[in-house]
């Protein structure tokens, strides 16, 4: 990403930390039959994927994801195919990777990898879902609602906001891109991509205060 050109108040900051934190859906770590880790722009995404397969958590590991015009740039050969390379350097061995490279979207995701596994004949009753750290909730009621028969469980790099919009580079992105994953969470179930999830009212207020001052550039546009 590049450099935040941004100011960013010490409201805004609260608001985004508020929202950050609903997003993650603090899971507790366990072992699952397969694990699924979704492409994005992150490379983080692959190297907590490593880390938790040399945890022990699981024995296959699934990584996901094509092309979008926002990793397009980073990742020319697809996100999974790096996202897999990333891993192979990491220790992982090769055998204990399967690669999905068609999905540009996280229900795409989702269902291709779940097709994926079914291929290779695999049946999995519970699956850790590996994602950006704001992405955890949306990711999380997608698969409940396109994958219904397993178990989620989520996990994500164990960083707070400011720690990882340090590391993106652009904090303003990091906020756009998190005030969008709360707008997808809320309308999503209404189009029957997603389960429906509470959103307390402290978390639609620091929403709209942000979009009102203008981290809407990730919003769905009605």
């Amino acid at each position: 990403m590049a450099d935040d050109t941004r100011t960013i108040t010490q409201e805004q900051w609260q608001h985004a930390e508020l929202i950050w934190e609903y997003h993650r859906m603090h899971h507790p770590a366990r072992p699952c039959d397969v694990a699924v880790a979704l492409g994005c722009n992150d490379i983080g995404v692959a190297e907590h994927a490593a880390e938790r397969y040399h945890s022990g958590l699981f024995p296959l590991l699934v990584f996901t994801g094509g092309n979008s015009p926002s990793t397009a740039g980073v990742f020319p050969r697809g996100e999974a195919v790096h996202f897999r390379e990333r891993a192979l350097a990491l220790g992982v061995p090769d055998a204990s990777i399967l690669v999905e490279t068609k999905a540009s979207n996280t229900g795409q995701n989702i269902t291709y990898s779940h097709a994926a596994l079914l291929a290779d004949g695999v049946l999995p009753d519970s699956v850790l879902l590996l994602c950006m750290p704001y992405m955890e909730r949306r990711a999380y009621a997608t698969a409940r609602k396109q994958w219904p028969d397993v178990e989620v469980v989520c996990s994500s790099a164990p960083l707070g906001l400011r720690d990882y919009a340090k590391r993106a580079g652009d904090a303003g992105a990091v906020i756009d891109m998190m005030v969008g994953d709360l707008q997808r969470v809320i309308e999503y179930p209404r189009i029957g991509f997603a389960i429906e999830q509470e959103v307390p009212q402290p978390v639609r207020d620091a929403y709209d205060s942000l979009v009102a001052s203008g981290f809407d550039s990730r919003l769905i546009q009605r």
